[in-house]
C-alpha cells in the first residue's frame, strides 16, 4: 500500500478523510451511516482522519470514537483545538473566540482522549492562531502533552511560514493543515516551501471546494437550509452561477482523463508534492471510494499545468471565507 509521510512520526495512506460534514457544518447525517461510512474507509485503506473539538461541538469526536475504537490499531486520528466554545446556541454560533492558553491546550486534550476513547491523540493540532498567546507558549504546552505520552506529534492550522518556523524550534511539527485545492491556492505563496524545507507534512482541507470542485453543486438550492457554506461568498448564487463555467472546463477534462471530476481535481493536489495528504469530506460511500481512487491516478507535468493554469484563481469569483473568518487564517 502506498504512504505518505507527516513529519517523522506519521506515516498514512494517500488520501485522509476530513469528518467534519459528518456531524458539523454541512448538515450532518445519521450516525448508522457515518459509522458506516468510517469503516467502510478502513477497509478499503484509509489510515488518517481528521476531527475537532468543534466539530458539533464535541459530537464528531465522539462519533470516531464509537467508530473507530474497533480498529483504533490501524488509524492515525488528528483532532483540533483553540476556540473557545460557548454553552449556548448551536453550531458555528457557539464558536466565540480563540484560545490558545497552555491551560487550555492541555485542558481539550484530556476531554478529547475522553470523547475519541483513545489513550493517545496521533496528531493533535492547534486549530487557529491566538494572537494573545505566543506560539512558543502554546506549541511548549502541546510538547509537554507529547512527553507525557497523551500526543503523538504536533500539528498547526491555516498558519503563515514564519509562524511555523517558530514553533518548530520548540518542537518539531509533524504536519500543517490549510485549505488548499485548484481554487485555493495561499499555501503556494510560501507556506509550502518551508513544509519542504523543514520536514513538515502538509494537509490540505477541503481539496475539492467545499463540493464545488467535484461538478456536482451548481446553485445555492442544492444545499439544504441549514448548511453553513450558504454563508460563504463563492456559495452566493451569483458567484456559483460564474463559476460554473470554470467547473466545466474541469469536467470537461476529467472526461477526456476518464475520472470523475472531483478525483481529477483530488489528483491534482497530490501531484504537488509526496509529503502532502488531502483530506477531502465525504459522507457518501461512493464518493468515499471515488476519492480514495485518486491516488491511482497518474498525471504527467504537463497535464498538472494545463489542469493549474485551466482552474487558477484569478478564474474564480468569490473568496473563500467572510472577511471575519479571514482575520483568524495565515495567523
Amino acid at each position: 500500500m502506498k504512504t505518505r509521510k507527516l513529519g517523522t512520526e506519521l506515516e498514512v495512506f494517500p488520501v485522509g478523510l476530513g469528518c467534519m460534514g459528518m456531524s458539523f457544518g454541512y448538515g450532518g447525517q445519521p450516525e448508522a451511516e457515518a459509522i458506516a461510512t468510517l469503516r467502510r474507509a478502513v477497509e478499503i485503506g484509509v489510515t488518517f482522519f481528521d476531527t475537532a473539538e468543534v466539530y458539533g461541538p464535541f459530537e464528531n469526536e465522539i462519533l470516531l470514537g464509537r467508530a473507530l475504537k474497533p480498529v483504533r490499531d490501524k488509524v492515525t486520528i488528528a483532532t483540533k483545538f483553540g476556540f473557545k466554545i460557548s454553552e449556548h446556541g448551536s453550531g458555528t454560533d457557539r464558536m466565540i473566540g480563540v484560545d490558545s492558553r497552555p491551560e487550555h491546550v492541555k485542558a481539550v486534550a484530556e476531554a478529547s482522549l475522553k470523547r475519541l476513547d483513545t489513550d493517545v491523540i496521533d496528531l493533535y493540532y492547534q486549530h487557529r492562531v491566538d494572537p494573545n498567546v505566543p506560539i512558543e507558549d502554546t506549541v511548549g504546552a502541546m510538547a509537554e502533552l507529547v512527553r507525557e505520552g497523551k500526543v503523538r506529534a504536533l500539528g498547526l492550522s491555516e498558519v503563515s511560514a514564519a509562524t511555523l518556523r517558530r514553533a518548530h524550534a520548540v518542537h518539531p511539527i509533524a504536519a500543517v493543515q490549510s485549505e488548499y485545492s485548484l481554487w485555493s491556492r495561499d499555501p503556494e505563496d510560501e507556506i509550502l516551501a518551508v513544509c519542504r524545507e523543514l520536514g513538515v507534512g502538509f494537509v490540505p482541507y477541503s481539496p475539492l471546494g467545499r463540493g464545488l470542485l467535484t461538478g456536482t453543486l451548481s446553485k445555492p438550492d442544492a444545499l439544504g437550509a441549514s448548511d453553513w457554506r450558504l454563508t460563504l461568498p463563492r456559495f452566493q448564487a451569483e458567484a456559483m452561477e460564474a463559476n460554473n463555467a470554470v467547473i466545466a472546463v474541469l469536467e470537461k477534462m476529467a472526461a477526456g482523463k476518464g475520472v470523475t471530476t472531483a478525483q481529477l481535481a483530488l489528483a491534482w493536489v497530490l501531484h504537488q508534492g509526496d509529503f502532502i495528504v488531502p483530506i477531502p469530506g465525504a459522507r457518501k460511500i461512493r464518493h468515499l471510494e471515488q476519492n480514495t481512487a485518486a491516488a491511482g491516478i497518474e498525471l504527467s507535468a504537463a497535464e498538472v499545468a494545463a489542469i493549474g493554469d485551466a482552474l487558477s484563481p484569478d478564474k474564480v469569483v468569490g473568496k473563500r471565507y467572510t472577511e471575519e473568518l479571514l482575520a483568524l487564517v495565515n495567523g
